[in-house]
Formats: structure tokens, sequence, C-alpha cells
């Protein structure tokens, strides 16, 4: 998935009310960047980091860039804007570019399931039971080489676990999608000191038979597409 514009390089002042951020052109002019992610962003919104930009001039929007990416020290990059995720794994899918999914041939986005949710991804194929497929942004990493998920406590993701063991066990095919927005991981872990009721609901699906899928992202100011497929390491019982 390439970027509509290209990213333009600045300094991060300052992340605020959750959406915002003030930024430092590298011209010296100062805007203010809407930033696509609610959380809490752990590690990735330090004043001074240097961050890509994406300009827009769309006349609708009220701020004329949108944040995209984290540029560290050692040259990877961070993906933080949310939505990139679903958009790029979407045409991995229709693509049959995921191998632990590739049988299937229908991609439905955003389909109502469970009590209260709607599932990222439905896939169907013929002669296949229907895969419910729940993605993660996973951006947090606290150890070299280790991205961890969750970044802040998530009932809403413990909730999602837990739908997902449903489906399981009426006989369709579920799995949990990690897709890890950053250069430098090899791993994925699940954070139980960030957020001991997301590993225990973790632990209920796995045991249910919901699968555990995760892949790394090939990430640069010119676009993001789907890596390597990653190990994850289960949280203790």
């Amino acid at each position: 998935m390439d970027f509509a514009s290209p990213l333009v390089p600045a300094t991060l002042i300052r992340r605020y009310k959750r959406f915002l951020a003030d930024c430092r052109l590298d011209d010296g002019s100062e805007i203010t960047a809407h930033c696509a992610n609610p959380g809490s962003m752990m590690g990735l919104a330090n004043p001074g980091m240097r961050i890509w930009l994406e300009p827009n001039d769309d006349p609708k929007k009220k701020l004329r860039y949108g944040w995209r990416l984290v540029e560290h020290h050692d040259g990877h990059f961070t993906g933080v804007d949310t939505s990139v995720p679903n958009r790029m794994l979407k045409a991995a899918l229709e693509a049959r570019e995921v191998p632990a999914l590739d049988a299937y041939t229908d991609v439905r986005a955003e389909v109502k399931y469970g009590e209260k949710s709607r599932i990222d991804f439905l896939l169907s194929a013929e002669n296949l039971p229907d895969a419910y497929v729940e993605v993660k942004s996973v951006t947090l990493c606290r150890r070299p080489g280790i991205a961890e998920f969750p970044d802040a406590k998530t009932e809403r993701g413990a909730r999602h676990m837990l739908e997902l063991a449903l489906m399981a066990k009426q006989g369709h095919r579920a799995a949990v999608f990690f897709l890890v927005q950053r250069t430098d991981a090899s791993e994925v872990r699940i954070a139980e000191d960030i957020d001991p009721r997301y590993a225990q609901a973790f632990l209920t699906a796995y045991g249910a038979g919901v699968e555990v899928i995760a892949h790394s992202t090939n990430i640069s100011p010119k676009g993001v597409t789907l890596g390597p497929q990653l190990p994850v390491a289960l949280p203790v019982a």
C-alpha cells in the first residue's frame, strides 16, 4: 500500500488531545497534524522524535497534514496510523498473500458478529468453514526485537478474544492477527503486565481453538506492505 502523497519529515513538538500533534517541519515552520491513533502510543510520542507526515489538499479536512510514521535513531520505522493495517491487510488478503489464509477467495470487512462487535474480516470460500479474523495493530517495543500487545488496558480487546472463542466453539475458523507496524521486531508477546485481563482472555481464546497469526510489515516513507510471519510467545497461564 503506497501513501497517497509523498511524506515529508518533521520533528514532533507534542501530541495532545489524542488526535492532535504539533510538529516542526524541516524548514522551521510549525504546523498541527492529525494523529490517527487514539491509543497510548507508548514510546512513540516523545517530543523531539523524527516523524513523517502526509500532506493533503482536501478542503474538507481541517488539518493539512496527517502523522503516519516515527523514524527511530537506528533507521527503523514504526507506523502510527491505526487505519493503515486494515487497509493494507485487506489488499494482501484479496491477493491471497497471507499463507495461513490464502485458501479463502471472498473477503468482507467490518461484518457484525457476537453481541456488540464487528469482525475486521470475514473470509469465506467453497467447502471451507468461514474464517473470522480480528486484526490488532502492534506498535509497542520495550525490549529490542520484541513487539508487544496491548500498550494500554483494553476491555474491547478482551471482549473480542472471548467472542472469537465463541466462533471457534461453533465450528467456525477464528484467528487473531497481530500486525506489527514496526520494522525492528522479530517476535510478538502479550504485555501481561499492562493488561492481565487481556492476557487471560487471549489464553481462553487460544484454548478454545482460536488461531494466532502474526506478521511484520515493510515500512518506508513510500508505503507499507506485508512482511514475513513472526512467532508469538504465549503468556504464562
